[in-house]
């Protein structure tokens, strides 16, 4: 009896299912395939199945040939006849052992492949077992692949692979609600993902049990599901006393405190016996220490402490508070354990979590700021204290970088009485959000409705608010302007006068004095050494020592402040370094670690909800990737930088970058103009933009005008920023705008002035870790002397170039300068076609012609002129008697 195959929906799983398809394919090529899906229950085993044996059979639209699957779900009590598992598989009543294996190796014969997936196999009857294990064996080569969902805790030793199930991702538990009718908050999705360990029986069994109503409440708790609830019952009810009460004293205290002081709040007397009788329940899990001392004990999950919690009512549990802030050391600790603990309003508690949540902002640990003012606002009754809390705990949230909790707040904050305070937060929001217009019109209002002398701490608030503004704006004269006010307002102690403090010397060197900011970042450094606002300190001073040119510096600083973000830092202040990091990495050709930066740093944006660092991240990977061959990489990181919004020009300026360098790699300099050529009017207003160092693009830009042809554009443009690198005795500058310079000297016949300015740009890069900038010189060079006739000196020097960029992965750099080397003719044979001769450069034309390059772009490509490429293309008709570029692209194939 054939077997009908629902349509299954198995969300999350695609690169599961994947695996599967290719097991089918290699049990084809090679034969028997065992897989073993392992995962603990409700990981979501059986839906992988289901959806497996739509997706593996014969009539799935995506299926490269017919496949047969047969199913089977085996009861876990046991209770099945001899043979039901086979049975299950041919859709029959269960019978002899030995018909139904014949029936069975009947299915198993077929011309295609066949498909077995046996649910819960570890209940398997040892009949059905053993007779498909005897099949499998006699027939080794027959297409059949052998999947078997069992428990975590069963081991597969006849699996040729195994499957392990982990949690779904939060974008996945995002679906999951979305097919129940619920969209969920960013921020409440990733608290139900972090709550239920993306375990989806668990995520639905919360879906379909609690109120609708509880999901549009961030921030709150999540309790458990029912099945969850009633097993932890019955594993508690099972548990002897001390092991219970040692259970509940975890819950109560969380997992950051120590074994010996949950034993204590459980007032139990010997906490290794306590422990045992609760790892016995499956409740618990230790630590790997095999010392007894050094062990740590913890809830296995979130859920289970929320079912915990729940199962032993609200007395006991808010006696244990108590309790437990009379013996927690740590003050954060204490006044949430007596938050926990307390009915209603509290107006003396409340004031002592402000006061807290101060202390913890001057040092840094905003989340712990946060925390601590929502929890004053909720014990306020006064209202405008009340509100006044309830935005300032917003704001912590986005000096923690944290904009995906906080938008989920915002709505409350948006319906208060218009306060400074309040405009300041929306503004903050906006900033990282890469809102620059409604970040400029909040501002402006915070700040004419603020009284200074009345409010200074939120006067210094908007101040520092108009530092980032300005910072993201490339404004160093408007930078330093506000860090002076937010400073003179609170104090250079203050947080906010830290904050403003530790980007001043960015504004400086923007300002045309980078000594200065070089300066300043030694005295904040001095004053700032330890905690996470040394963390801000360190990434501006990183950022500024790349732009110096002082890259070895400028690595550690940032790897440094990197490494600070376990401290409890911003993860802003992370994206930043890990954005910056990825640019110093590329810079001295750590390329792989580049990669890796960049994508942590994407990885860590998308999860916090920052955009204005997007574009950095994604143009070094579109750089790297387009050097190295990875064209959709490249153009898929384009489209990430641009989409990500171009208001601010710390955001637009990368997206242009990152467009220009993926078109230069393909020798489209058509593009790059177009991509760069608005920078040019930007640069008038953004003094970022013209620093010597910290956007590279004007070289890029002046060689595509002169590759192109527009010799007095490029003149134009590089003259000035000539001049203010040499001002800035700034070497990588001068080199990059050197061997600008010389081709456009080149480009107009003067090959000695040309070869002064590129061994000057030669001898400044060899002196720096820079190799990028190095290989970028000598290509350039290179390109030149051929063009100018120069063969023997342009292999030397386009050689070096080529050993630079074959050094770092760049293969599209490395087949270009291939092709140099081939067009120079030396160290080349004559290319031959039917014993026609052609020479170097005409190869080098016809390889690109036949690739589907037009004139214009071979002429790039080569770096000569357009009439030069028909010129070869007429000489390379003559001697191959073609007479069209279609004759010349199919003789060539």
């Amino acid at each position: 009896m054939k077997r009908v195959v629902n349509r299954a929906r198995c969300i999350g799983r695609q690169p599961e299912l994947d695996v599967l398809a290719e097991e089918v394919r290699h049990a084809e090529r090679g034969g028997v395939r065992r897989v073993a899906v392992i995962g603990q229950p409700g990981v979501g085993k059986s839906a992988l199945l289901r959806a497996a044996g739509d997706y593996l059979s014969a009539d799935h639209p995506t299926a490269d040939r017919s496949a047969e699957v047969l199913f089977a779900t085996v009861p876990a009590d046991r209770s099945a006849a001899p043979g039901a598992m086979l049975a299950q598989l041919l859709q029959t009543e269960p019978g002899p052992i030995a018909e139904m294996t014949d029936a069975l190796l009947s299915r198993l014969s077929g011309a295609g492949p066949v498909v077995v997936l046996v649910d819960d196999a570890h209940h398997a009857d040892d009949e059905s077992r053993s007779a498909l294990a005897g099949l499998l064996a006699r027939h080794r080569s027959s297409p059949v692949v052998v999947v078997e969902a069992v428990s975590a805790e069963t081991s597969s030793p006849l699996a040729d692979t195994e499957l392990r199930l982990g949690g779904l991702d939060p974008e996945s538990v995002g679906e999951l609600a979305r097919d129940r009718g619920i969209i969920l908050h960013p921020s409440m999705r990733d608290h139900l993902w972090r709550h239920t360990a993306g375990v989806p029986r668990d995520v639905l069994g919360l879906l379909d049990e609690a109120p609708r109503t509880l999901w549009s409440q961030p921030g709150g708790d999540l309790p458990a599901p029912a099945r969850t609830r009633d097993e932890t019952a019955r594993h508690l009810a099972s548990c002897p006393a001390d092991g219970r009460a040692l259970i509940e004293a975890i819950a109560v205290l969380g997992d950051e405190e120590t074994l010996s002081l949950a034993a204590t709040l459980a007032e139990v007397t010997d906490a290794f016996t306590a422990a045992d009788q609760g790892l016995a329940t499956g409740l618990l899990i230790r630590s790997a220490d095999l010392a007894p001392g050094q062990v740590s004990i913890r809830l296995r999950s979130p859920i289970i402490r929320a079912a915990v919690i729940e199962s032993m009512g609200l007395q006991r549990v808010s006696a244990a508070h108590r309790r437990a802030a009379e013996l927690v050391t740590d003050p954060v600790t204490r006044l949430q354990h007596r938050v926990a603990a307390t009915v209603g309003t509290d107006a003396a508690l409340a004031d002592e979590l402000d006061a807290l949540a101060r202390t913890r902002a001057a040092d840094g640990a905003w989340r712990e700021a946060a925390s601590l003012l929502r929890q004053a606002g909720r014990l306020t009754d006064e209202g405008l204290v009340r509100d006044e809390r309830q935005t300032r705990s917003v704001d912590a949230l986005l000096s923690a970088g944290d904009c995906t909790a906080a938008a989920a707040l915002i709505p409350a904050i948006e319906t208060l009485r218009e306060t400074a305070l309040r405009n300041a937060t929306l503004a903050y929001l906006a900033i990282l959000r890469g809102r620059s217009a409604e970040a400029e019109v909040r501002l402006d209002r915070a700040w004419s409705i603020v009284n200074t002398e009345r409010d200074p701490d939120v006067a210094s608030l908007i101040a520092a608010r108009r530092v980032l503004h300005a910072l993201i704006r490339g404004q160093g004269a408007d930078l330093i302007e506000w860090a002076d006010r937010a400073v003179e307002l609170t104090g250079p102690t203050s947080p906010t006068g830290v904050e403003a403090t530790v980007i001043r010397g960015l504004g400086e060197a923007w300002s045309g004095h980078p000594q200065r900011g070089i300066d300043t970042y030694h005295t904040v450094s001095e004053a700032i050494r330890h905690g996470a606002q040394a963390q801000r300190a360190t990434m501006g001073r990183g950022w500024l020592q790349l732009g110096v040119d002082e890259l070895d510096a400028a690595r550690t600083s940032l790897e440094t402040a990197v490494s600070m973000a376990r401290l409890g830092g911003s993860d802003r202040i992370t994206l930043w370094s890990l954005a910056w990091l990825a640019r110093v990495r590329f810079a001295i050709g750590e390329w792989d670690a580049a990669v890796h930066a960049a994508r942590e740093g994407l990885a860590l944006a998308a999860t916090s909800g920052i955009t204005i660092a997007t574009g950095l991240l994604e143009w070094t990977l579109a750089q790297i990737l387009s050097m190295r061959g990875d064209w959709d990489g490249a153009h898929e990181a384009v489209r990430h930088a641009e989409s990500a919004g171009a208001d601010y020009p710390t955001m637009e300026i990368p997206a242009r970058l990152a467009r220009a360098h993926v078109a230069e790699a393909a020798a489209d300099y058509a593009t790059v103009i177009h991509a760069l050529s608005p920078l040019v009017g930007l640069s008038r207003s953004v003094p970022a933009l013209v620093e010597p160092g910290f956007w590279p693009w004007v070289d890029v830009l002046a060689n595509a005008l002169i590759v192109e042809g527009r010799l007095d554009d490029a003149e134009t443009l590089l003259a000035g920023h000539e001049q203010r690198a040499a001002d800035r005795a700034h070497p990588s500058a001068q080199a990059r705008l050197g061997y600008a310079r010389g081709r456009l000297l080149g480009a107009r016949g003067d090959i000695n002035g040309a070869r002064g300015v590129f061994e000057r740009s030669v001898g400044l890069v060899q002196s720096s870790p820079n190799r990028y900038d190095s290989a970028r010189v000598n290509f350039a060079y290179g390109q030149t002397l051929r063009r100018a006739g120069k063969r023997r000196d342009a292999d030397r020097v386009m050689t070096a170039a080529r050993d630079i960029f074959l050094a770092l992965g760049a293969q599209t750099y490395v087949d270009r300068c291939d092709r140099e080397l081939k067009a120079g003719g030396l160290n080349t044979s004559p290319g031959r076609r039917d014993d026609v001769h052609l020479t170097p450069q005409e190869e080098s034309v016809t390889a690109l012609v036949a690739q589907g390059l037009s004139n214009k772009e071979v002429a790039a490509e080569l770096f000569i002129s357009t009439k030069t490429v028909q010129y070869h293309l007429t000489r390379i008709y003559a001697k191959l008697g073609l007479r069209s570029r279609a004759e010349l692209v199919a003789a060539r194939r």
